[in-house]
């Protein structure tokens, strides 16, 4: 016995591809193994009635089958009971299907597979090229099947073979009313944009040996029948379930998916206050963020896919504990009596409260750079999650793996029952191959995993074609020197982020300076190494620039030193990035080109807006950056997250910033006066009382008051409309020197000179910078009681001006004129050149010599007061002004 079959829900195309296949076995029976979809049921009770026979598959004896032609599937799992006929002896086993390669994928002994839009188009091949003669009627029903599983032709997985066969299909009498009148949904092209977005933001869980598709989406309008796309992408993917997050309006739409038992939609919509079937189910969720949503959706997922886990069954006990006013020394010598690597910090309160966490690692640091007598209140995690003895294995594993979180305390009854260490975590996961997270390492302050994800299409929308070629040659050449590439920094945030980021940072595993060399030799360009570091600075032709280290790690001798350099592999050298946002590499290795590398979950805080540093003696190692931090949060509109405000705050309060002269800081001071607006930024400064290390010579009062304001947005104002000028041909101009001119406005020459000397600043700049303030402080007086008359006054005051200069007594000055006398000098007065020269002078019978500067000088004052505007006028001024002894024309 021959039987054609399909999957349960039979669609469009498994109707088609079913009757196309009695074409080709005439004497085969058709039965659908379950349900069809309503918009099939209802095709057929109106258009095909009785036209066609379908057997009930309880009608047909399983074991009498030797022939078994399944269409629009590969799977056992969705051909219903007729799967017992795969043990049948000597079945034969025919397979037509469009989708792609699954690891369960049945085997037949006739297999057509073809990458197309439905697998109607396949028969559609077959019956044209036998020369098979079809009915109107058939040409539309194979018209629907192909329509209905291209989305109209329009979705991405529609192929020219599928346009091919739609118009053999016209031409055999295919009616599109019809069609249109039966396929359950007419797509837009909102629509069709909405499968594909939400096609490329699915993120693809293993969750008990079960893969689960969780999509999310953020639209700013209400999208009707979003079930509807929903469903299109589970059926274009092929895909087992999948959850879809959907925001419209402010609110969270949870529309969930399944084909198989072992997930069952309506308990986990029933999470969330909805409900529904085992296969289909929706809720609203309330109060939640996306991100909230999709982390509550996970663990929903662990409870129900999974048997719970209690921590009573995991936790550690009794607990080894200390108070926050415990020594660092004494913590260490805990953490080596008891051999353990994280001890909790309890707080001075009744009941119990758990302040933080302080590991073996930071203790140890701490105590490397003399801090051993400092309370471990100043260095623990302070950010830690607590749990209750009734916490789920979803919710430990979210703490610990996600959130890097070495040790969670468990609280019973207002006291500290125990703990649950990563070692008790893995205890309970060592068996799931589906739950091992990657990376537990004991040894990691952050213990991590790597999150990767292909970003080649964010890179085609933000990058151009020439750059994304330029780092294709990148990966080639670390390749063929047996290296691994990547980028990394500021230049993989601002990707994320969709900014565009010319500021090319590279990292190699292996030899830096060997790989730049080889580089330069591939693509041409200028080389400068620097061997101290391991790195070095590539210039191609056309000018652009590549910074390439060596993976590293950096180690301080003592609190705000400069770093001593190791090597090390791409994880630890992310490691000692300032910030966790800065903390993720895009490989261009060819073979994995456009992954995204993310050790320490930084892709959250990017999402969060946050900054946050890796590890808690970033600032002692490093002050300068405390002014990084600041400068990230103003420009990028981000937020300092607490803990790490927290450290910024104990830094200051350690006089971190005041104990070198450390080139860093200045540099980074630069960065914040060089931002378009750094008046936030310095007002940060202030919020963490920064003035007094920077500046320890400035007036004990200095803050930012009213008049301080006023001067930064002057400086802001002053800076912006020189630069809308294009006065490129009047020199160069440092928007950080009229800022540092600004913010010591109201100190005296001494102070920037002291200042100078501890940042190291060049003497030239020094001395430069000084003359600058003392000649626009001098000005600004002067003129504050008498304004000068005349425009000749007003040039030959601001003539000896620098730009800087010229900005900074705009920006201090107390009087609109004084400001307008300077723009009527930069936009004007100082272009006016004599109307006449030395040849000039010559032929009125001047012999030439120094008196021709002063009379050219007086010429041009004449001019500037308006009483010379041409130069017959200006031969007349010469001769009354300078008689000569001889006439001369």
């Amino acid at each position: 016995m021959k039987v054609i079959t399909s999957h349960l829900n039979a669609d469009f195309d498994s109707l088609a591809s079913m009757i196309a296949a009695q074409k080709l076995y005439p004497d085969a029976v058709m039965a659908f193994p379950g349900s069809q979809e309503k918009s099939v049921r209802h095709f057929i009770s109106e258009t095909l009635q009785y036209r066609y026979t379908f057997t009930k598959a309880k009608h047909i004896d399983l074991q009498s089958v030797d022939t078994l032609i399944v269409v629009d599937t590969r799977q056992k799992k969705r051909i219903g009971d007729f799967a017992k006929c795969l043990s049948n002896p000597d079945i034969s086993l025919h397979i037509y299907d469009h989708h792609p390669e699954q690891p369960d994928c049945l085997q037949g002994d006739t297999e057509v597979i073809q990458q197309v839009g439905a697998t109607a188009t396949i028969f559609c091949q077959i019956l044209k090229e036998r020369g098979i003669n079809i009915s109107k009627e058939e040409a539309t029903l194979f018209g629907m099947g192909i329509y209905e599983d291209t989305g109209s032709l329009t979705y991405l997985t529609t192929t020219a073979d599928d346009l091919l066969a739609c118009a053999w299909l016209l031409q055999q009498g295919a009616k599109l009313d019809v069609i249109a009148q039966f396929i359950s949904i007419d797509l837009t092209s909102r629509q069709v944009k909405l499968i594909h977005e939400l096609t490329l933001s699915a993120q693809r869980y293993t969750i008990s040996g079960i893969k689960v598709v969780v999509a999310s989406l953020t639209l700013q309008e209400y999208e009707d029948d979003f079930s509807i796309i929903v469903r299109r992408v589970m059926v274009m993917e092929n895909l087992n379930c999948i959850f879809a997050l959907v925001c419209m309006e402010g609110r969270i739409y949870l529309i969930a998916r399944s084909r198989i038992a072992e997930i069952n939609c309506g308990n986990i919509a029933r999470d969330f206050g909805g409900g529904g079937h085992a296969t289909a189910a929706s809720s609203t969720l309330h109060n939640m963020s996306m991100i909230e949503a999709q982390e509550s959706l996970i663990r929903s997922l662990h409870r129900h896919v999974l048997p719970q886990a209690i921590a009573e069954e995991m936790l550690s006990h009794p607990v080894i504990s200390i108070p926050e006013h415990t020594t660092i020394q004494e913590a260490n010598k805990l953490l080596t009596r008891y051999n353990i690597t994280v001890l909790p910090v309890l707080a001075p309160t009744s009941p119990v409260q758990v302040s933080g966490t302080i590991s073996r690692r930071i203790a140890e640091k701490a105590i490397h750079h003399n801090l051993g007598d400092s309370p471990v209140s100043d260095y623990m995690t302070s950010d830690i999650e607590i749990l209750p003895l009734s916490a789920t294995l979803a919710e430990i594993e979210e703490i610990i793996i996600e959130n890097r979180q070495r040790l969670i305390p468990i609280i019973h009854e207002q006291e500290l029952a125990g703990v649950i260490t990563r070692t008790d975590l893995l205890r309970m996961l060592i068996g799931d191959k589906g739950h091992t997270p990657m990376d537990l390492d004991q040894d990691s302050d952050h213990p991590s995993r790597e999150k990767s994800r292909n970003i080649l299409q964010i890179m085609g929308e933000v990058l151009d074609k020439e750059l994304i070629i330029l780092l294709q040659n990148i990966g080639e050449v670390a390749e063929n020197l047996g290296f691994k590439a990547y980028c990394v920094g500021g230049f993989v945030r601002d990707l994320l982020l969709k900014q565009k980021n010319l500021d090319l940072d590279i990292v190699v595993e292996g030899d830096g300076i060997v790989f730049a060399r080889q580089l330069v030799k591939t693509l041409g360009g200028r080389l400068r190494t620097h061997e101290r570091f391991i790195t070095a600075n590539i210039t191609l032709a056309d000018g652009f620039k590549i910074d390439v280290a060596t993976a590293r790690l950096e180690y301080y001798d003592y609190p705000a030193a400069l770093p001593t350099v190791e090597l090390s592999s791409i994880k630890l050298d992310l490691y000692r990035r300032d910030f966790s946002i800065n903390g993720m590499a895009l490989e261009l290795t060819p073979n994995r080109f456009g992954i995204l590398i993310d050790f320490f979950n930084c892709q959250n805080d990017l999402k969060d807006k946050l900054i946050k540093v890796l590890h808690n003696l970033s600032f002692v190692e490093d002050p300068s950056r405390i002014l990084r931090a600041i400068r990230f949060e103003k420009r990028l509109n981000f937020k300092i997250a607490k803990h790490t405000e927290r450290l910024i705050r104990n830094a200051v309060k350690m006089n971190l910033l005041g104990r070198e002269s450390n080139p860093r800081l200045f540099s980074e001071l630069q960065q914040i006066f060089l931002e378009a607006n750094p008046s936030p930024a310095i007002q940060r400064m202030d919020d963490f009382h920064l003035f007094p290390f920077l500046w320890p010579d400035l007036r004990p009062n200095l803050k930012i008051d009213r008049r301080f304001r006023h001067i930064l947005t002057q400086t802001r104002r002053t800076i912006s409309w020189f630069r809308l000028l294009y006065l490129e041909s009047n020199g160069e101009l440092s928007p950080w020197r009229v800022y540092l001119l600004s913010i010591m406005a109201r100190s005296k020459a001494a102070q920037l000179e002291s200042f100078c000397k501890r940042f190291q600043i060049p003497e030239k700049i020094c001395n430069e910078l000084i003359q600058e303030k003392l000649n626009a402080d001098e000005l600004a007086g002067r003129w504050y009681k008498q304004m000068p008359q005349k425009n000749s006054d007003i040039h030959r005051a601001l003539s000896s001006f620098s730009n800087n200069s010229l900005l900074y007594l705009m920006a201090i000055s107390r009087k609109n004129t004084i400001n307008k006398s300077v723009s009527l000098f930069v936009t004007s007065l100082r272009n006016i050149r004599p109307l006449l020269n030395g040849e000039d002078l010559k032929k009125l019978g001047h012999t030439p010599g120094k008196e021709f500067k002063g009379m050219l000088s007086s010429l041009r004052d004449a001019q500037l007061d308006g009483m010379v505007d041409s130069r017959k006028n200006a031969k007349q001024f010469i001769r009354d002004s300078f008689p000569s002894q001889t006439t001369s024309t």
